[in-house]
């Protein structure tokens, strides 16, 4: 199940936090992935993060908690890399947020509740990062993606692109690193934007939109094989969603990650070999019925193409899947994928629409404001959804 820490009612770690997991359990969920927990923009994108490494301050249950000298020294020695990258005076709330997350992390691994994080490719402009590495960053250009099916003029995000050449002479330092702290934190972790391993979209910095970019080659294998020497296997799963070519697909399947599929484009008269319908789908993608990109599933069926939704009904009237309303037969549907994971999206099975929405990329307000209600996942939710798993073979 995904749904980001800011999504719970009061957006921080503690009793709402150990309640969802609680849900999760009894509704036979054995996973909840989240967005990045570093420090969001000004807007509450946590994919704009001051910090590759540091976590967020408003996540704390106890912001007030007593931190002692001797924590903190603790903690600069075992983060002897980043910590010193940071001010001084975020440091006692590292500290703080350690204590909180081992303790939720263990409170779901008690209840078979595995935790997946979120891996933004970039920093932010000006990031504690940037500043502490200067080396590791190219001046000139900045990162973005070329037009596609969200945006005309593409999207130019902004991120400082890497200096690739200069992390290979330095081994990979800074990403083994930031692989080491991914994992002290989640057990499984989504790679954003993997494709730019491969190749990524430099857009001139000067540039308003992200048109006027151009292709550049990635570093490929290389910071992944430099983590797993120094961390043992990683376990990632590969976002490649977008202009996917081949050597993308064969760099993940090389390093054995599972890509990712969604419903949301599985429906295309247009596509019959596309990756993310039903019937194309293999062993090695996990299966998502919406990411935080995507419209919610009510919101998506909402303003379909008619071809697209003409499709999608004939696929659930094949499946015999007409008796519930369209949210859950969408759902039960794509239980059937072969991927071993199907990852579910909290406003989905709330079956909420266009309001309740992460994000809309592209656009820079109004976004990341999704909240749970106290109470509004219920029992009854749980038990339903519990059944749809069982329905589909996949209950732990």
């Amino acid at each position: 199940m995904q749904l980001h820490l800011t999504s719970l009612p009061g957006g921080r770690l503690g009793p709402s936090a150990r309640a969802f997991v609680d849900w999760l359990a009894e509704a036979g969920q054995r996973w909840w992935q989240m967005l990045p927990l570093g420090p969001p923009d000004r807007y509450g994108s946590p994919y704009k993060s001051s910090s590759a490494f540091a976590a967020w301050h408003g996540f704390l249950e106890h912001p007030g908690a007593e931190v002692t000298p001797e924590e903190i020294d603790a903690f600069r020695e075992r983060h002897e890399y980043w910590a010193p990258s940071l001010p001084a005076r975020m440091l006692p709330d590292q500290v703080r947020f350690a204590r909180e997350w081992a303790a939720l992390r263990a409170y779901a691994s008690e209840r078979g509740v595995g935790l997946i994080g979120d891996v933004p490719i970039y920093v932010a402009p000006g990031s504690y990062d940037q500043q502490a590495w200067p080396e590791l960053f190219l001046d000139g250009v900045v990162a973005g993606v070329p037009p596609d099916a969200f945006t005309a003029a593409g999207q130019r995000w902004g991120n400082p692109i890497y200096d690739w050449p200069a992390l290979q002479r330095r081994g990979y330092r800074w990403w083994v690193e930031r692989f080491r702290r991914v994992f002290d934190l989640y057990d499984i972790a989504r790679i954003d934007h993997f494709r730019a391993f491969v190749a990524y979209w430099a857009v001139p910095a000067g540039d308003r939109d992200a048109r006027g970019g151009t292709w550049q080659r990635g570093p490929g294998r290389a910071p992944f094989v430099a983590g797993t020497a120094a961390l043992g296997a990683m376990a990632f799963i590969a976002e490649d969603l977008g202009v996917i070519t081949p050597p993308v697909t064969r760099l993940r399947r090389e390093l054995g990650y599972p890509g990712m599929v969604v419903l949301q484009f599985a429906f295309n008269p247009d596509d019959p070999r596309g990756p993310h319908r039903l019937e194309n789908h293999g062993a090695d993608v996990v299966a998502y019925t919406g990411t935080h990109d995507t419209d919610t599933l009510r919101g998506w069926w909402s303003t379909l193409e008619p071809a697209r939704r003409d499709e999608a009904l004939s696929a659930l009237r094949a499946a015999g899947l007409t008796d519930d309303d369209v949210d859950w037969g969408l759902i039960r549907l794509w239980m059937r994928s072969p991927a071993p994971l199907v990852m579910l999206q909290v406003q989905d099975v709330l079956g909420l629409g266009s309001e309740a929405r992460m994000n809309l990329p592209g656009t820079a307000g109004g976004a990341w404001k999704f909240q749970l209600q106290p109470g509004q996942l219920t029992a009854h939710h749980a038990h339903r959804l519990r059944a749809v798993t069982e329905e589909a073979g996949r209950l732990a």
